[in-house]
């Protein structure tokens, strides 16, 4: 049986999160209103619970479930087993991190009649920068 890590993030938007893990290449994303149990590699229920799970059979073969709770401060925690952890280490929930952050700023541009001027993507280290402009008359 394998032993899960719960690693703290700074997302606080589950349809967000949703919409990372999809860009991410996971297709088959269940957001929850209330937790739901995690499954093991063998369809074993485990303890561990979350609102946004991601089914070990989407994960990978000999995977287990993948997911994120939201903690008291409104906050999600990743849930990731330890033999799933070389895969989706700290380099993959910094991509998640970022790509979460991109899609928030973008919210924020919109909403606030922002539209993106450009957008660049430095390769190295995978920072996003944005030049957003406002059209005023």
């Amino acid at each position: 049986m394998s032993h899960y890590t719960k690693v703290r993030t700074t997302i606080t938007d589950q349809e967000r999160l949703v919409g990372v893990l999809n860009d991410l290449g996971f297709d088959q994303v269940e957001s929850h209103a209330s937790p739901t149990h995690l499954y093991g590699y063998q369809g074993d229920r485990r303890p561990e619970k979350a609102e946004v799970v991601v089914r070990r059979r989407f994960v990978g073969a000999a995977s287990n479930d993948l997911g994120f709770h939201r903690t008291p401060d409104g906050t999600f925690e990743a849930i990731i087993s330890g033999y799933d952890r070389h895969k989706y280490d700290s380099r993959w929930l910094d991509t998640v991190a970022q790509r979460y952050g991109r899609l928030t700023a973008l919210a924020f541009a919109e909403s606030h009649g922002f539209d993106v001027a450009t957008e660049e993507t430095d390769r190295a280290t995978g920072e996003v920068r944005l030049t957003l402009r406002r059209t005023t008359f």
